[in-house]
């Protein structure tokens, strides 16, 4: 895929356009965590529909991740990102006019498929519109942009239902999202237009559809299965993703034109990379998440003050993303450790002063090194995966790198969620549960960053040159 050159004018432009397709991404995702309970009683939403309104969206996202990249290429990013944003922006407006549950599902899983097609392209565009001089700092942008997302999600939403403009409540916080969304319509024109070169091919049907299936099978079950009880078809769903997701891999060794390029996973800086990105994700959506609905329903705060209480969280993860670059060219791959270590203390921290109101000031303050860590590992955990990637797989790669982190979020909540609801004396020992899982993921996320170092070296090392031949020789 080659993207013409854009002028100088729209240049200035693409980040701001681009990036506003991750910021309603994760909006829709953190703003529903704190308007969930308005919509059950506006609704009368029951427990299975007040689960899909959460989990539907992240089923769909992270289903469509892996094949959206593959169109991207076949059809040109800026063409699909114009269609994922468009998608969303329409099914964010019938989602906030639905009179009825199953109409409000149905929004949010449009909603998911839109941000699934939008969401592979951000990263094809920043890595091969842009100078190699300038993606890092363009990834520092991408986890900052991460974060005031997840700021603006449960601090608006807060705001919008305590408030109650029009009488709108948790309407009014799903409508954000789309001012963001039209203002990109109206100026993607101002992206680099794209033509097809050698490399855009079919997209393959039969890898297409056991990647779809494989996917939903896998997630589904990790979305609604512990609240369900874990009946018998969560068990066989999961059965039949790991058979299916199998299928998937062996098919892409086979056929002409794969969605994942055979040289992918040919370097271990990528492998270690996406594991890495995936084990950490397990812990990052279910901290907050799993602190929020504590507060708001063992601490019993109210929306407003559960979304003002996390905000020094995403203050500090802007902040960390601000650093990220700095920092990732003076540490190289350990900065990536320190900022695991830190979220793993951090949640071990929160879990022993949550509830004590004298103490406050230092759940603000370990939410702020938390969030700093969070938004220093996601830039510089992108831009080490990202910068090593051969031309050829960069589209695959874009593709894996949002599944990686969807799916490690969503069994991550699954895991939080079991260790939460282990019989406990007290739900603050509940938290000591779920806070000790999320501090043994972040360790194991440090401890796997030997492996990204490692393999760095060694390609640095097979990269080398030869040393020349002294003149005795």
């Amino acid at each position: 895929m080659t993207l013409l050159r854009a002028p100088a004018p729209a240049r200035r432009l693409l980040l701001p356009i681009i990036l506003s397709g991750t910021f309603v991404q994760l909006f829709s995702v953190t703003v529903m965590q704190v308007a969930v309970v308005d919509v059950q009683r506006d609704l009368g939403a029951g427990e299975g529909e007040s689960q899909l309104v959460l989990t539907g969206y992240t089923l769909t996202y992270a289903c469509s991740l892996i094949i959206s990249a593959r169109l991207g290429d076949r059809y040109g990013y800026r063409r699909m990102f114009v269609a994922g944003m468009a998608l969303f922006t329409v099914a964010s407006v019938g989602s906030a006019a639905a009179p009825e549950a199953w109409l409000l599902v149905a929004g949010r899983l449009a909603q998911g498929v839109g941000s699934g097609l939008v969401a592979p392209q951000i990263l094809s565009i920043i890595q091969s519109a842009l100078p190699a001089s300038r993606r890092p700092a363009a990834l520092s942008a991408y986890g900052a942009t991460m974060a005031g997302a997840s700021l603006a999600g449960p601090v608006l939403g807060g705001v919008l239902i305590q408030l109650n403009p029009l009488g709108l409540g948790w309407r009014a916080a799903m409508l954000v999202a789309v001012p963001v969304g039209v203002a990109a319509l109206l100026l993607s024109p101002s992206l680099p237009s794209s033509r097809k070169g050698h490399g855009a091919k079919r997209v393959d049907p039969v890898g297409a559809v056991l990647s779809l299936l494989g996917l939903a099978l896998l997630v589904l079950p990790l979305s609604v299965g512990r609240d369900a009880g874990w009946p018998m078809w969560t068990w066989v769903s999961l059965a039949s993703a790991l058979v299916l997701m199998t299928g998937f891999a062996l098919s892409q060794r086979r056929v002409a034109d794969p969605l994942v390029h055979p040289t992918t996973l040919a370097e271990p800086a990528t492998r270690w990379g996406l594991g890495i990105v995936f084990v950490f994700n397990a812990g990052v959506p279910s901290f907050t998440l799993l602190l929020s609905m504590h507060l708001q329903g063992a601490q019993g705060w109210s929306e407003l003050g559960t979304g003002l209480t996390i905000t020094p969280y995403a203050v500090g993860a802007l902040v960390g993303s601000g650093f990220a670059n700095n920092l990732g060219k003076r540490f190289g791959p350990g900065i990536l450790a320190a900022s695991a270590v830190t979220m793993a203390l951090v949640s071990l921290v929160v879990a022993a002063i949550t509830g004590e109101d004298n103490l406050l000031w230092v759940l603000w303050l370990a939410l702020f090194l938390g969030g700093t860590g969070f938004g220093v590992f996601t830039a510089s955990a992108f831009t080490h995966v990202i910068a090593r990637v051969r031309a050829e797989a960069a589209t695959s790669v874009s593709g894996l790198l949002p599944t990686a982190q969807q799916l490690g979020g969503t069994l991550g909540v699954t895991l939080a969620g079991i260790a939460y609801s282990v019989p406990a004396a007290s739900t603050d020992d509940a938290l000591w549960h779920a806070m000790t899982y999320e501090a043994a993921t972040f360790a194991l996320a440090a401890v796997l960053t030997v492996g990204l170092t490692g393999g760095m070296a060694g390609r640095a090392t097979r990269a080398a040159p030869p040393r020349p031949c002294p003149k005795t020789c």
